[in-house]
């Protein structure tokens, strides 16, 4: 017995959905400090071992200045991706990074920059300020879709993830200088929970 044409659309759907979770998993991570406390501000990257897949530069990236911080202290963004500069403080900065991912200066400036900065490679940048000491924060360049920087609970999930091999990064400003972070092979095939104890404060 033919189904009608609306049973047939929702029966297509049913088994679209099932072969989608047959190829995809999901990937759950706890992040953990030298104390055994949930780690904020710890970046992780999910990688898979083999073809990249795509991302997308993210659009309208800020990373300002304001009381003599930079806001975020850690900032995470797709490879190829331009970032502003705001200066909302009433003195004037210097931004620049010596690290290897990206050299650059922005000299002493008020306001916002004419031009953002573009970070074409992935790697940890680390930015300073010529003219205020204290000053330092942290860019992630990623080359994957599938990155997170945790919060207060220390913790980050992605769903719809081919299944496949691939190796976890996870990073976090305490660590070591050059550090690129701590690597962990993942193997995705349905539900993967994840604990990560990292040498950092």
């Amino acid at each position: 017995m033919a189904l009608p044409p609306l049973l047939k659309t929702l029966a297509s759907l049913c088994c679209a959905g099932v072969a989608l979770s047959a190829t995809a998993g999901s990937v759950s991570v706890t992040v953990r400090g030298q104390q055994g406390q949930p780690l904020v501000d710890a970046v992780l990257m999910l990688e898979p071992l083999g073809a990249k897949a795509p991302v997308k530069p993210m659009a309208e990236v800020e990373i300002g200045q304001r009381q003599r911080r930079f806001e975020p202290l850690v900032s995470v963004v797709t490879a190829g991706t331009a970032v502003s500069f705001p200066n909302r403080d009433t003195v004037r900065h210097h931004v620049y990074s010596f690290s290897p991912a990206k050299k650059f200066e922005i000299k002493l400036y008020v306001g916002k920059p004419e031009k953002p900065i573009l970070f074409e490679r992935s790697g940890v940048v680390v930015l300073g300020c010529n003219i205020h000491d204290q000053m330092v924060g942290w860019v992630v360049v990623t080359d994957t879709p599938w990155w997170a920087k945790t919060a207060a609970p220390g913790t980050a999930r992605w769903d719809e993830v081919p299944n496949g091999a691939y190796q976890l990064r996870a990073w976090h400003p305490s660590l070591p200088a050059g550090s690129q972070g701590l690597l962990k092979p993942v193997t995705v095939n349905g539900s993967e929970q994840i604990t990560l104890d990292l040498p950092a404060s």
